[in-house]
């Protein structure tokens, strides 16, 4: 029993063994890079027409029936291709292109298939084959483009030869991934001849540039060749002066000694000047403790006693003038008592002798009313006794105002202050003849001027007493002269 089970052991894993064999055998798994093609059998392939006999596997595994299906693989890497193409432009110049062109299988069921068909059991001639292609299609465009549009505009050529290619490229399942256009040799020399003038422009402003640069590198140069004299000039002034400051201080280290002898006797000197300022002071002082300081002692005890004596004198003479001054106060107040009762006293006076006189006014308004009317009365009655007998009224106006010619005569002698009076006695008995011959004068002046006057001449009187006046007046000057 145990040799039985031992028995199925064996067969189970003999079985599994085999299984697993057969499926490793079976089972192929298409690597990133490749694609697995599966013929044999009839699949239909998303993208692919009917019929097309044969599976595509990439990026997975499959199971594959041996001797039933057959399996290949084609490769998905980058294969290139060096184009070298010989070419003759518009212009009729011959060139050479060089160029590389990388490409690969397409990734789609479609681009595969393609290539599977032509390419399964050929891949080493796909760069042969894209050379071939690419290579008439260069010579082509080439054919209608000039030299100087292929120099200028290098990607033009690309271009185009990139889009004349794509059909030919789809159809064999491949893409292109890069066209570079490395060189465009000219055996003939026709671009080197082409790029002389500019080359010769070039070298011209490659040397007028350079001439510049010479020229701004010389200036340059004596630019820096005057900055290092001046920065040589300014090291040389600079090192002038340290040496001028050491020089000074080297001569003054030298003076240094005599320096600090003379200031010390200087020093000395100094001393000796403030000990003799000091013995003047001291004896200035002495001088002045012995003999000033009396001397202004006793002046100013004179101007004390002086001093005291004026202020005793104006002390009494302020006190004499505050008594007259007190006196004089109450002087003016008993002036001013007296004037007041004074004025009281006119004032009462004045009251009365106003009432007085007004009673007087009236009594000689009366009286000279009455006088006037009887000295009309008068004045007619003699006017009357004239025309009658004049000389009868002259004598008696005179008679009756005698007094008044004596007086008014008398009046110019009382005037003067000395007299002198010549021959004694007879002296005096001519002054009296004189004067009655004055009053003889003055009756025959009045007797003119009671005829002049007429009737109305009751002035006569006081005119020929002013007229005798008057003559005494002269007689008197006379005899004092």
């Amino acid at each position: 029993m145990p040799m039985a089970i031992g028995v199925v052991a064996g067969l189970v894993l003999a079985a599994v063994i085999v299984v697993v064999g057969l499926f490793k055998l079976m089972w192929r798994v298409a690597e990133p890079n490749e694609a697995l093609i599966i013929s044999g059998s009839t699949h239909k392939t998303e993208g692919l027409g009917e019929g097309m006999g044969f599976r595509i596997v990439t990026g997975r595994g499959t199971l594959v029936l041996p001797g039933v299906q057959a399996v290949r693989k084609l490769s998905l890497d980058l294969n290139e291709t060096q184009l070298s193409v010989d070419c003759v432009t518009q212009q009729g110049i011959p060139l050479r292109v060089k160029g590389v062109v990388i490409f690969k299988v397409g990734d789609d069921f479609v681009s595969i298939a393609n290539a599977a068909r032509r390419f399964l059991d050929q891949q080493k001639m796909m760069p042969e084959r894209v050379h071939i292609v690419f290579a008439g299609h260069v010579r082509s465009i080439v054919g209608g483009l000039t030299v100087e549009d292929m120099i200028r505009d290098r990607e033009k050529l690309t271009g185009q030869t990139r889009a004349a290619c794509g059909t030919e490229m789809e159809k064999l399942g491949l893409i292109v991934d890069s066209l570079q256009i490395h060189e465009i040799e000219d055996p003939t020399g026709y671009i080197k001849n082409l790029a002389m003038p500019h080359a010769a422009a070039v070298q011209r402003d490659a040397r007028i540039a350079q001439a510049e640069a010479n020229r701004l590198a010389t200036e340059a140069e004596q630019t820096a060749f005057a900055r290092m004299a001046e920065a040589t000039r300014d090291s040389e002034i600079l090192q002038a002066g340290y040496q001028a400051e050491r020089d000074k201080a080297a001569a003054a280290a030298r003076q240094a000694g005599p320096l600090a002898d003379a200031a010390a006797r200087q020093e000395v000197v100094v001393q000796e000047t403030r000990v003799a300022e000091l013995e003047s002071h001291r004896r200035e002082q002495q001088l002045q403790a012995d003999v000033r300081k009396p001397a202004d002692a006793r002046a100013y005890e004179r101007r004390t006693i002086a001093e005291a004596e004026r202020d005793a004198r104006i002390s009494a003479a302020q006190a004499k003038a505050k008594e007259t001054e007190l006196a004089a106060a109450a002087e003016a107040r008993a002036t001013e008592a007296r004037g007041l009762a004074a004025a009281t006293a006119t004032r009462a006076t004045g009251e009365a002798e106003a009432a007085a006189a007004q009673a007087k006014g009236l009594a000689a308004a009366q009286s000279a009313k009455a006088r006037g009317l009887a000295e009309a009365e008068s004045i007619k009655a003699r006017a009357e006794a004239l025309a009658e007998n004049q000389e009868a009224v002259v004598a008696q106006q005179l008679a009756e105002n005698w007094p008044l010619i004596v007086e008014a005569a008398a009046g110019s002698f009382g005037k003067v202050e000395h007299m002198v009076l010549l021959n004694g006695a007879e002296g005096m008995s001519e002054m009296f003849a004189k004067a009655l011959t004055m009053g003889g004068t003055g009756l025959g002046l009045a007797r003119q001027l009671i005829a002049s006057m007429g009737p109305g001449g009751g002035n006569g009187v006081g005119a020929v007493a002013g007229a005798g006046g008057e003559a005494v007046s002269e007689v008197v000057s006379i005899t004092e002269a």
